[in-house]
Order: C-alpha cells, then sequence, then structure tokens
C-alpha cells in the first residue's frame, strides 16, 4: 500500500468513525423544535445560527476545493444566516440535510484519485487539498463541541 492511500484510508476512517468527538447527527438528534432560535446565556448566537455556520463553511470549503470557478466570499457576513433570522424546523432539518450531503461529498473528494492531496489548488492562494479537508474536520469539530456544550446548558 503506499503512503497516499494510506492518508486517504485513514482520513476516510476519522470521517466514517469519529472517536473523539461527536458527529453533527449525533448533537442535534432529538434537539427540541422550541429551543432551535434560542441563545443560551452568554452565548453570541442561536442554535440555529451555530447549525447554519457549520454547514455553510464545510460546503465552502468543499466548493473551494471542487469548483474551479470559486467565488470567495465574505467575512463573516457570507458565513452565518442573516442577523435576526429566525428557523422554523423545515430550515433546521434542510439544514442538516445539507451538511450531510456536502459530507458525503467530502468523502468522495478523499476518495477520488484525481484530487492530489498535496498539490496546491489553482484558484487559491496556496491552500492545498489535505489542509481543506484538514480545516473542515477542525472547524466541525470545534462548532459540533460548542453545540454539544451549549446543549447541557439549556
Amino acid at each position: 500500500m503506499n503512503t497516499n492511500e494510506e492518508l486517504r484510508n485513514a482520513l476516510l476512517d476519522y470521517l466514517n468513525n469519529p472517536q473523539t468527538h461527536k458527529s453533527l447527527l449525533d448533537a442535534v438528534e432529538d434537539f427540541p423544535e422550541d429551543k432551535i432560535n434560542d441563545k443560551p446565556a452568554g452565548a453570541p448566537y442561536s442554535f440555529w445560527e451555530q447549525l447554519e455556520h457549520i454547514r455553510i463553511c464545510q460546503w465552502d470549503m468543499i466548493d473551494f476545493m471542487v469548483d474551479q470557478n470559486y467565488e470567495e466570499r465574505k467575512w463573516p457576513k457570507d458565513y452565518w444566516p442573516k442577523p435576526g433570522e429566525k428557523a422554523d424546523k423545515r430550515m433546521w432539518n434542510e439544514s442538516i440535510s445539507k451538511f450531510e450531503a456536502d459530507y458525503e461529498q467530502l468523502k468522495k473528494v478523499v476518495q477520488d484519485n484525481s484530487f492530489d492531496l498535496f498539490a496546491i489548488i489553482p484558484h487559491g492562494s496556496g491552500q492545498s487539498t489535505i489542509r481543506e479537508v484538514l480545516q473542515i474536520i477542525d472547524h466541525n469539530s470545534y462548532h459540533i463541541g460548542q453545540f454539544v456544550l451549549l446543549r447541557k446548558l439549556i
């Protein structure tokens, strides 16, 4: 087995079996509908805003990796729901579904040998595919952990 294949397999194992943290689906399981727009005391965002932020950021990083016509978004405006936007159950479920679909696309990128994990992404500014994959894992873990903690506080 070559090192590149071993790395892809290790990444896929991690994406399929998170062992050091909860998955997003675990974190949002049976979340009370009447709490999705609540901001726990001291938190700067609601559960809905955090969920949607996780989804948007993951989607953006995947888009950056796969779309040669990628258009950079504006931070922070384009990475959070519109200020004051409230979600309903349909929006909540849609966000979860989109996250999961994008997460599956991430796994396909990792499996796809046409993506050189170490090559610089041509339309970027020095980023590689492996950097983006690790950044998605890190960003998701960070915010899912926050979500879990805030959920425990309510």
